[in-house]
């Protein structure tokens, strides 16, 4: 009888439910994380939309690397603050800096000079490779860039793909206009002028937009 009884008071203590401290501390804990992780993850994404949008509509910067933009862009360790305003070629000129979307490599983007803008008339060749050995044979070739078009060059021609190779560029695949150099400490920054300057049919000097 009497082993029976503590048998039974054992079991009942064994199925006891647990105090109300006990089981609120697991649940305590929870709303502890969530209400120090969520706004940290808000605080994360909130800034990372913020730091897509100002890149991709405000300005970007953009390492360099080749020797086609020398010497006004160095072969290497350049970075480049690039404007998104002038994307899709809007405001543009000739003798602007652009950056673009490759238009036969797609996952690769490139910086060039422009030369020529729609309704001009640009060379096809390199200038001056007429009288030399292994010439392209082009350079008193000139074709009219049509609409919504640009003609792009490398201020290093002669090692430069450019409109000579791939043909005019669409205004779209433009990404925006590279307006500075920016060095470390950034307080350095070089800032990029447009330095074409026009010839009239004589060879001399015209008037620069």
């Amino acid at each position: 009888m009497n082993t029976s009884r503590i048998l039974r008071f054992q079991l009942r203590r064994l199925h006891t439910p647990s105090s109300p401290s006990s089981r609120s501390l697991a649940p305590s804990f929870l709303s502890r994380a969530r209400s120090s992780i969520f706004p940290l993850i808000s605080l994360t994404l909130s800034t990372i939309l913020l730091g897509h949008v100002f890149s991709e509509y405000f300005y970007t910067l953009r390492s360099t690397f080749g020797i086609s933009m020398s010497p006004t862009i160095r072969p290497y360790g350049d970075l480049c603050l690039i404007s998104r305003h002038y994307r899709r070629g809007r405001g543009i000129t000739v003798g602007d800096i652009v950056s673009f979307k490759h238009p036969t490599l797609p996952y690769e983007c490139a910086v060039k000079r422009v030369v020529g803008m729609p309704g001009d008339f640009v060379l096809v060749g390199t200038p001056g490779t007429e009288q030399v050995e292994g010439g392209d044979g082009r350079a008193g070739w000139m074709v009219q860039v049509p609409d919504g078009h640009c003609w792009v060059a490398g201020d290093n021609q002669e090692f430069s793909r450019d409109s000579r190779i791939f043909g005019p560029l669409p205004l779209a695949l433009i990404k925006g206009k590279v307006i500075a150099n920016v060095p470390f400490p950034p307080w350095r920054a070089h800032w990029y002028r447009n330095t074409l300057v026009e010839y009239n049919d004589f060879g001399e000097l015209g008037d620069v937009n």
